[in-house]
C-alpha cells in the first residue's frame, strides 16, 4: 500500500527531472551536429555527430587562456571562502557581546543586491592595485554571509563537550577550528568550494568592468567576445556552452552528497 502511495511522487519527480535536464541535452546535441534549432519537426536523436566545433571553439580564440584564468580565479576564491567563511562560522558559535547585531547586519547584507556596491568595489580593487590581476578579480567572492552561515550551521552541530575538551588539552581558538571543527565539517566544506566554484566561473558583470586586457579575460568574457566576432555560430555557440558548463557539473557530481548534507547541517543536532 505504501508502495502504490509514493507511485505518484515518484512520477512527477522523473517528469520534472526530465523538463530539466531536456534543455541541457539540446545544447550537447546541437552542439556536436548544428542542427537548427528552430526545425520543426525537431529532431530528438543527433545525426551525424561530430566534434568540429569544438576544434573550432579551441582554435577560433584563445580558449585556454580563458579557461586557465577562470581556472586560477575559481581557486583563489575557493581558498578565500575557506579560510575566511570557517573562521567567520567559528566566531558566530562564540558568545560575545553584540552577537545578535552582528548576526542581522549579514542577513541585512544578504538582501543587497552586488550591483548596488559594485562601484566602491571597484574603487577599493583599484586603491588597492588589484585592477586586472587574478585576486582582483576574486576579491567579491572570497567570502561570502551564505558560506559563512553554512559553516556556522555546521559547527554548531559538534557537541560543546567535545570543544570543551580541547580547550583542558591547551588549543587555541585557531587549533580547535584546525584540527576539531574543520574534520567534522566535510559537508560544510564541500559546500562552500562547490558555491565558490559555482559563482566565480559564472561571474561575469565583475570581471567585465575590471579586466583591462585580452590575457586576464575569464570564460564568460571569452563567450561574450566570440558571440561579437562571429554570426553563424549555432554549433560553435552550444560547443563553447557545454565546455564552459562541463566543469561545474563534474564538481557537483563529485560532491554533491557532501553538498547536500552541508546545506541541511544544523537542522537536527546530535
Amino acid at each position: 500500500m505504501r508502495r502504490h502511495s509514493t507511485l505518484p511522487i515518484h512520477a512527477a519527480l522523473i517528469a520534472i527531472s526530465f523538463l530539466m535536464l531536456l534543455p541541457v541535452y539540446w545544447v550537447v546535441k546541437t552542439s556536436i551536429t548544428g542542427d537548427n534549432i528552430f526545425a520543426w519537426p525537431p529532431s530528438f536523436l543527433p545525426r551525424n555527430p561530430h566534434l568540429f566545433y569544438y576544434v573550432d571553439v579551441w582554435y577560433a580564440i584563445p580558449f585556454a587562456l580563458y579557461f586557465l584564468n577562470s581556472v586560477i580565479v575559481s581557486a583563489i576564491a575557493i581558498i578565500g571562502n575557506l579560510i575566511f567563511n570557517a573562521m567567520a562560522g567559528y566566531a558566530l558559535t562564540r558568545a560575545f557581546t553584540g552577537k545578535r547585531l552582528v548576526l542581522m547586519l549579514f542577513i541585512s547584507c544578504m538582501m543587497v543586491p552586488f550591483q548596488t556596491t559594485i562601484i566602491p568595489a571597484y574603487l577599493i580593487t583599484g586603491r588597492l592595485g588589484l585592477l586586472n590581476t587574478h585576486l582582483g578579480l576574486a576579491l567579491p567572492l572570497l567570502s561570502t554571509i551564505i558560506c559563512i552561515f553554512v559553516f556556522k550551521a555546521s559547527f554548531d552541530a559538534v557537541p560543546r563537550s567535545l570543544i570543551d575538551a580541547a580547550r583542558i588539552d591547551g588549543l587555541s581558538d585557531l587549533r580547535i577550528l584546525m584540527r576539531v571543527m574543520m574534520p567534522l565539517a566535510k559537508p560544510a566544506i564541500a559546500t562552500n568550494v562547490i558555491l565558490a566554484f559555482i559563482w566565480s566561473w559564472n561571474n561575469f558583470l565583475w570581471p567585465l568592468i575590471i579586466t583591462r586586457d585580452e590575457s586576464m579575460q575569464t570564460l564568460p568574457l571569452g563567450l561574450a567576445r566570440f558571440l561579437s566576432i562571429h554570426e553563424d555560430t549555432t554549433g560553435a555557440l552550444y560547443a563553447f556552452c557545454v565546455m564552459v558548463l562541463a566543469p561545474g557539473i563534474v564538481v557537483f557530481l563529485m560532491a554533491q552528497k557532501e553538498f547536500v548534507r552541508g546545506l541541511t547541517s544544523g537542522a537536527t543536532k546530535g
